[in-house]
């Protein structure tokens, strides 16, 4: 057989080889940080398992990324912890209301940021309520909890970076140039319409804005990933600034009245199409003799953007490849919403309060774990675009989890206290929700991540292994009731809304408008300023912005964005 039809092994089983490849990088990982746990004899090794669970990311800047945020957010986590603690160490009602106002802030610095920023905002968050909530009846126990947990999660994170490196985690840059290029392409096709006299259509503009917003937090991840990383990282955001230029320069292209002939729009598509640098621009109508296309200022400023916003884009990509810096270092600036972070905030505030009183009437004994654990579902959900579809997910996950663990507690170790028969017999269930999280529905990666997370929570391995029915089914009852009692809270005062949010953003864009020329609008540059509208409206499109019946808010958003 020759060598051009012999065949490819891509995939094993219908699943592709990297994601066999990731999930077996995850089970190594969870059973290196529990190895070394027992060896410690921590407090509580399961922590540094569900550090791995938290990290199960694909490419290795990711990881060192989030790691490197999730041990700075964790040190003011366990800070926070023994100051709200040492403060209202003889008051429950004051310390649970002091951990609420901590939460509705972290929830409110979540709104502000995206990505790793997020996620270690929220850490902030939860890691308060795993330690002093968890401590309450115990205050003279927070700071060897604190850290105990402190130590657990570093563990978590050196031994996610030792398989890493050994087994030799994929970086980024490659993937993400990938993805760059795929949008570019997309850009020259809504550009090609524009040059057709094909209408601009305001949906695809703004799909595509949101596409090249949401790489955004994937461009910081290169940093850490080699010594050219900064320069990958450089090349990548002023790739997508560009990107999000041209387009602009293409709507508006569109808009100009003499944008008809049908000789310009030859002219550029074929320079487009040849990716020539710098093409000749067509020549302003001879007034004697008529020749030549009718073309105005407006028109030629047009044509020479757009081709310009092009080759900025290609030199961009060829360093992003090659790992040098770009002829331009744009920043990318996020678009932050104060307003809707603080009732965000508020709400999370509340949503604490509500299940604390629960359980404190409630008055059932360690109740404290199930408390924390709405801490977790709220601070993870504020990172989603729906927290209420994600405590859906959580409630759902919870059962799966709880039996899965059930299963591999009871029926496959069955008082089994070695560990290598523990390490074998998580492989089947850590290596399958990794791999549920690499598949493309949404849905199924959602629950493959819970389950990673929640399975080694519910199965709490010590050292030696403790077989207690009762306080397996009570700490599965305990992570099932905070998903449940979240969610009714959550119906009786539901989480910012989809409606609520594209108003306010559409209202933000229209004041922003306003005061284009104040002082607070040029401390960014044009293309940069440019960039946080695209944030903007993705963040529109996200809630729902391009559905026919929003359409209109979604056009009059791009108005803005053109005219800025």
């Amino acid at each position: 057989m020759s060598a051009t039809t012999a065949p490819r092994w891509t995939e094993f089983a219908g699943i592709p080889l990297g994601a066999w490849a990731f999930a077996l990088h995850i089970w190594t990982a969870v059973v290196l940080a529990l190895c070394a746990a027992f060896w410690l004899q921590l407090e509580a090794p399961s922590t540094a398992a569900i550090t791995v669970a938290i990290l199960a990311l694909p490419t290795r800047g990711q990881v060192l990324e989030k790691a490197t945020f999730r041990l700075f957010a964790t040190i003011i986590g366990v800070t926070t912890s023994i100051v709200i603690v040492g403060a209202f160490a003889q008051a429950r009602d004051l310390l649970l209301g002091a951990v609420a106002l901590w939460i509705g802030l972290c929830v409110y610095a979540a709104g502000l940021l995206d990505g790793s920023r997020a996620y270690a905002a929220v850490l902030s968050g939860y890691t308060v309520a795993f330690i002093a909530v968890q401590q309450m009846d115990t205050p003279q126990n927070v700071f060897e909890s604190s850290v105990a947990r402190g130590a657990a999660i570093a563990i978590g994170i050196a031994a996610l970076a030792v398989v890493n490196t050994l087994l030799a985690a994929p970086d980024n840059h490659a993937l993400l140039a990938s993805r760059l290029a795929a949008i570019h392409q997309r850009v020259r096709a809504y550009v090609g319409a524009v040059l057709r006299g094909e209408e601009a259509n305001a949906t695809t503009a703004a799909e595509i804005l949101r596409d090249i917003a949401a790489l955004r937090p994937e461009m910081a991840t290169l940093v850490p990933e080699s010594s050219s990383g900064p320069a990958r990282s450089a090349a990548a955001r002023s790739t997508a600034v560009a990107l999000v230029a041209e387009l602009h320069a293409a709507r508006a292209l569109a808009a100009v009245p003499a944008a008809t002939d049908p000789r310009c729009r030859e002219t550029l598509i074929a320079a487009l199409e040849h990716l020539a640098a710098s093409p000749p621009l067509p020549h302003a109508r001879d007034r004697e003799t008529g020749d030549g296309p009718p073309l105005g200022a407006a028109l030629e400023w047009g044509l020479a953007e757009l081709l310009r916003r092009d080759a900025e884009v290609r030199q961009s990509l060829t360093a992003l490849g090659s790992g040098s810096r770009p002829p331009l270092a744009w920043r990318t600036p996020f678009y932050r919403s104060h307003r809707l972070a603080a009732e965000a905030g508020a709400r999370a505030c509340f949503y604490l309060a509500a299940a604390a009183v629960f359980f404190v009437l409630g008055g059932w004994p360690d109740s404290d774990f199930s408390l924390s654990l709405v801490v977790v579902i709220i601070g993870l959900g504020a990172t989603t675009p729906t927290p209420l579809g994600f405590t859906i997910m959580a409630l759902v996950a919870a059962p799966i989890a709880g039996l899965l663990a059930g299963i591999l507690k009871f029926v496959i170790l069955d008082g089994a206290t070695a560990f290598p028969l523990l390490a074998i017999a998580l492989a089947p269930f850590v290596i399958g929700a990794a791999i549920l999280m690499t598949r493309p529905n949404p849905l199924a990666a959602a629950l493959g991540r819970l389950n990673l997370i929640f399975i080694p929570a519910i199965l709490a391995p010590t050292n030696p292994q403790h077989y207690n029915p009762q306080t397996f089914l009570f700490t599965v009852l305990f992570v099932g009731m905070a998903a449940a009692l979240l969610l009714a809270v959550q119906r009786l005062v539901p989480p910012v809304s989809d409606g609520r949010r594209r108003q306010r953003l559409t209202m933000s864009a229209r004041h922003d408008l306003d005061r284009l020329l104040s002082w607070r609008e040029r401390r960014l540059a044009a293309e940069e300023a440019m960039f946080r509208d695209a944030v903007r409206i993705g963040q529109i499109v996200a809630a729902g912005g391009a559905a026919p019946q929003h359409r209109a808010a979604l056009e009059q958003t791009l108005v803005c964005f053109d005219q800025a």
